[in-house]
């Protein structure tokens, strides 16, 4: 046996999962194991290799050929751990590689522990159909491997069509040899992954209370009526909000009326906004009136955002050819300016927008700048969460610049820098484009960010127009609520004011109704509300119990024979008390 972690005993536990479904349908529970760290011994192949033969090499090379040029070597390190080399290469993509037939509609999970002879490099793997078809691929996802250590490369692909693909990891560096070992390739239908969603949401978006009711003097009351109502949601669920809100009556009576419990403002807070036109000439005027609308009506902000790294995005006045001392200074004028400003009001800041895309603020200030900018924010308010926010992590296996890998590395370096523990958070923007999204992808790089622990949202869902928008709309939305680390989810629509509604919840040439993406939406949020109040009748031992939808009710508890009542406010959370005790003391 390979060395594995203590939650591949959990694993096990949960290696079939039943969906409580009249199919019956049985499956591989879905594996959430990842880690960004680099390891010494790779863990066992997850689903035990699933469709791949030989996925641990235990057999030597049986089940895998070489790749293009070059050749492939089964080796055995001193411990006894077996692994396959690709070596003497010529082409980026010479590797090892096995042949698959997939199945067009399925969702492929995948995962395979990388490691270099020397250095460090990006590898790929990419599924690629045969010659005939004019060398298409799938790409699957990418990881930083170096030499040392085994660097786990955890992806998906969703089969756009039937047949054989062979599997191939890829490296621009044909210098190095590629090391693989514990592969794993496992198929879920459509069918089986939403009910797994389904399983998943069931077990981390609610929790079963048990109530007892007794007298004041601790007896127990059979027969005592308990009714509870929902008053907020667990789950965060948002939209990002412009200035029209402000003098639009009607945008603003759709946006309180949405049950949103979170927002983030499009440009209010951005520094182009708030000193746009003069270096000096500041105005929050706009931002301060939008979040005291906000606090009015209990709608957590989130502050978006306090830089954005990309040069086209900076105040009009800012030359770009300014020197780095004053450019220093104008960064710490607004730091304090709008840190100090909302101080203690904001559940999180945008720190770095699109940091891993761009780099303006480190060009300018030195590599450290990133590390620096996060760390003053915390000295200036120790409140908010304080996030990386970039596009195409989740979205776009093959965009290398904010893969997975490079997202985590950062993010690492922002909390080694400082000493103290920051409140560090991953933002994925999550910006789809119109065609079919890569969701077993988009959990997999979840599953592997999630597992450095910090907080994780998807802050700016948005699905580009297409015939399947709204599906593909809901299906993001669930992927995400279904995720046992997301904690939280902000919607980023086309402004309805806008000329072009490439993503709009409203339509404001018929009088604010709602459109389909707009319907999804309500749908969903739906999905976090307890549709009417719950009533339960205490049994002889004064018990009664129920499965809750994570969030805060309203709890009134009458007793009809003696007319003693209470009420109260109860938060549900996923580590809530199973038993709460109701005690009838009141008349």
């Amino acid at each position: 046996m390979k060395f594995t972690d203590i939650s591949s005993w959990h694993s096990f536990f949960l290696f079939f999962f039943f969906f409580i479904n009249e199919d019956a349908i049985e499956a591989l529970t879905y594996d959430y194991r990842a880690t960004t760290k680099c390891l010494m011994e790779a863990w066992d192949a997850q689903y035990g290799g699933g469709i791949i033969h030989n996925p641990n090499f235990n057999n030597g090379v049986e089940g895998w050929k070489p790749f293009g040029l070059g050749k492939i070597e089964a080796r055995t390190f001193k411990n006894g751990n077996k692994f396959i080399a690709a070596l003497n290469r010529t082409l980026p993509s010479d590797s090892i590689s096995q042949r698959v037939l997939l199945e067009e509609g399925k969702l492929y999970a995948f995962a395979a522990w990388i490691q270099l002879n020397e250095g460090r490099e990006v590898i790929s793997v990419r599924f690629r159909r045969r010659p005939a078809y004019g060398q298409e691929y799938l790409h699957g996802g990418t990881v930083i491997a170096k030499h040392g250590c085994w660097s786990m490369l955890k992806g998906g692909i969703v089969a756009n069509f039937s047949g054989p693909v062979d599997i191939t990891f890829e490296t621009n560096n044909t210098s190095v040899e590629v090391w693989v070992d514990n592969v794993s390739l496992q198929p879920f239908t459509k069918k089986q992954w939403t009910l797994h969603q389904e399983h998943t949401i069931n077990k981390v978006r609610k929790h079963k209370v048990k109530f007892q009711v007794t007298n004041q003097d601790n007896t127990t009351l059979q027969g005592a009526k308990i009714s509870l109502r929902q008053i907020k949601a667990g789950f965060p669920i948002g939209c990002e909000i412009n200035s029209y809100i402000l003098n639009i009556t009607k945008y603003k009576e759709w946006f309180l009326a949405s049950k949103f419990s979170v927002t983030a403002f499009g440009n209010e807070m951005k520094w182009y906004f708030t000193e746009e036109k003069l270096q000096g000439h500041e105005n929050y005027t706009i931002p301060d009136a939008m979040l005291q609308l906000c606090e009015q009506n209990q709608i957590d902000v989130r502050g978006h955002n306090i830089f954005w790294d990309d040069p086209k995005y900076q105040p009009e006045w800012l030359d770009p050819r300014i020197s780095p001392k004053r450019l220093r200074k104008l960064v710490e004028k607004r730091l304090k300016s709008i840190v100090l400003r909302y101080k203690g009001r904001l559940i999180h800041w945008d720190v770095m927008n699109e940091n891993l895309h761009f780099k303006f603020y480190e060009e300018k200030l030195g590599r450290n700048a990133t590390y620096e900018i996060f760390s003053r924010v915390h000295e200036l308010d120790q409140k908010p969460i304080l996030f990386m926010n970039e596009y195409n992590t989740i979205e776009v296996s093959e965009d290398i610049e904010s893969m997975p890998a490079r997202y985590a590395r950062k993010l690492k370096k922002i909390g080694a820098y400082n000493r103290e523990m920051l409140p560090l958070g991953v933002g994925l923007e999550s910006r789809f484009g119109h065609d079919q999204p890569n969701f077993a992808y988009m959990r997999a790089a979840i599953d592997y960010l999630a597992s450095m622990g910090f907080s994780v949202w998807l802050t700016e869902v948005f699905v580009d127009k297409g015939v399947n928008q709204a599906e593909y709309l809901e299906e993001v939305l669930r992927e995400g609520y279904s995720h046992p680390a997301v904690e939280g989810i902000v919607i980023w629509p086309t402004s309805p004011f806008s000329t072009e509604c490439k993503m709009c919840l409203v339509d404001i040439q018929q009088d604010f109704k709602k459109t389909k993406t707009g319907d999804t939406v309500d749908k969903f949020i739906a999905k976090l509300w307890s549709s009417r109040p719950l009533k339960f009748t205490s049994n002889e031992q004064g018990f009664s119990e129920s499965v809750l939808l994570i969030g805060d009710y309203d709890v009134i508890v009458r007793h009809p024979t003696t007319n003693k009542f209470t009420k109260f406010k109860l938060k549900v959370t996923e580590n809530s008390a199973h038993l709460v005790h109701l005690h009838l003391d009141a008349y």
